[in-house]
């Protein structure tokens, strides 16, 4: 004989799911523990850390071995240049090498007319004093093309943190001002989200030139161009959390 499952004590007994589980919490307040949620908001300014170049490397010759020499001499030139600035510079590295043939335009066969040769080398500067001096000097070379600076913050960087504290401190100021507009006050933090804290990963902006310059002339003279007066671009760092409070009942 299968027992009555009816409560004799007249309660109904708490519903659970098949699995034995306990149900999860309502997402929302009741009367009794009404909650609030609110969303902080930072915005700092701060300097850039990082200043980032690109620099291409061009050779042409009617002999491949010919483009090549004159390829590996300017690179050599380059390079040269950026490493004078010892501590300054944080981070050199040579891209993509490329020797590509020209075919001629009219003839029979495969007769080469051209042979062109371009190196990339990418360099990060954590000290910007002389940076306007390298680049006007890099621009200066024999068929040299160089593309920046691009202004940045570490990935690590300390601003990155202030701006998400401040963001949560800006969550807890908002939420009390909403408490106090109801004459209560805040028990509790239910939940502090994360959503996008920032956006500040650079690298590169497509379709953003600070400065670009390509110099076909000749290599470094008596005359020096003057060197170029730069100014550090400010960067704007972002971040905002979404966060749950509960609060006292307020008597409305």
């Amino acid at each position: 004989m299968t027992p009555d499952p009816t409560p004799t004590d007249g309660h109904t007994p708490a519903t659970t799911p098949a699995d034995g589980r306990t149900p999860p919490a309502v997402p929302y307040g009741t009367p009794d523990t009404p909650r609030i949620a609110v969303r902080g908001e930072a915005h700092l300014e701060v300097d850039p850390e990082i200043a980032r170049i690109t620099i291409t490397v061009t050779a042409r010759g009617k002999d491949r071995r010919e483009a090549l020499a004159d390829l590996t001499r300017r690179n050599t030139l380059a390079l040269d240049l950026v490493t004078t600035h010892g501590d300054a510079v944080e981070h050199l590295e040579t891209g993509a090498l490329t020797i590509t043939p020209e075919l001629a335009p009219h003839g029979r066969g495969e007769r080469v007319r051209a042979y062109h040769g371009h190196v990339h080398i990418t360099a990060e500067f954590t000290d910007f004093t002389a940076l306007g001096e390298l680049v006007t000097a890099l621009a200066d070379l024999d068929l040299t093309r160089v593309d920046g600076p691009w202004w940045t913050l570490r990935p690590d960087s300390p601003a990155h943190r202030a701006a998400r504290q401040e963001a949560v401190r800006e969550a807890v100021r908002r939420a009390r001002e909403y408490a106090e507009a109801l004459d209560t006050t805040l028990t509790a933090l239910v939940e502090l989200a994360d959503t996008d804290a920032e956006d500040t990963h650079p690298r590169i902006p497509p379709n953003t030139r600070a400065l670009s310059r390509a110099a076909y002339g000749a290599g470094p003279t008596e005359d020096q161009p003057a060197p170029l007066d730069l100014a550090p671009q400010r960067q704007h760092v972002h971040a905002h959390v979404d966060a749950r409070f509960t609060m006292a009942p307020p008597r409305l």
